[in-house]
């Protein structure tokens, strides 16, 4: 595993960019900080997003507005709303987002979150 020393730094979210990636319906909108070994994002999916597909990375993520469904292969659904948070590490889990009425997510993936066997 590789790893980085961050200094201290703060990010104005306005100056990040953001990208536009289609679900199987819906939008998401990404704005991406990426370090080495880090990927730190705000994303928000807008009203009735599908992802166009399974993933199985391990993230940390945190609602802060809206709600979405994570939706893992097996069937399982977890529904979180502003203020909750689901952790995974790495192919742990088959999981993609879902949303009815739009999400604003703080997403924070990385080679720390690396399943260990």
């Amino acid at each position: 595993m590789t790893t980085q020393n961050i200094p201290f730094q703060t990010i104005n979210w306005t100056d990040v960019p953001r990208t536009e990636h289609a679900g199987d319906s819906g939008m998401a909108y990404w704005q991406t900080v990426q370090y080495q070994g880090l990927r730190v994002r705000i994303v928000e999916y807008s009203e009735d997003y599908v992802a166009d597909h399974w993933c199985e990375k391990g993230h940390i993520v945190q609602c802060l507005e809206g709600e979405f469904v994570s939706e893992m292969s097996d069937g399982t659904e977890f529904t979180l709303s502003k203020g909750m948070t689901y952790v995974v590490s790495d192919d742990l889990s088959s999981h993609r987002s879902v949303t009815k009425n739009g999400v604003k997510l703080l997403i924070i993936d990385g080679d720390f979150l690396q399943a260990q066997e």
